[in-house]
């Protein structure tokens, strides 16, 4: 009976960074404000400082997200960014104005 020798394929990694996500994705363009910037940069900065982890600006906007979805806060009577704003805000214990 002839043997088989069988060949294993390996792929040569591509160009630019690996992709690091598990699920499906699209790229978006958002609009944020750059006060809205600079806070999460400090954030990423003393998340950094504090615990050694990297989380760059995607990472944290996409938790916040997250966390907004899996908390099961129904937002759909919201009528305005700040109506959604003070929303969140009260959610968190945060009285926003």
């Amino acid at each position: 009976m002839p043997t088989r020798s069988l060949t294993r394929v390996t792929t040569k990694p591509g160009p630019g960074r690996p992709p690091v996500h598990h699920e499906t994705w699209s790229k978006v363009s958002v609009v944020l404000f750059d006060r809205q910037i600079l806070h999460l940069d400090r954030l990423a900065s003393e998340i950094r400082g504090k615990s050694g982890k990297l989380l760059n600006r995607a990472e944290i906007i996409r938790a916040l997200i997250d966390g907004l979805i899996d908390s099961g806060m129904d937002i759909t009577g919201t009528g305005s960014e700040a109506d959604l704003r003070a929303r969140v805000a009260r959610r968190l214990g945060s009285p926003f104005r």
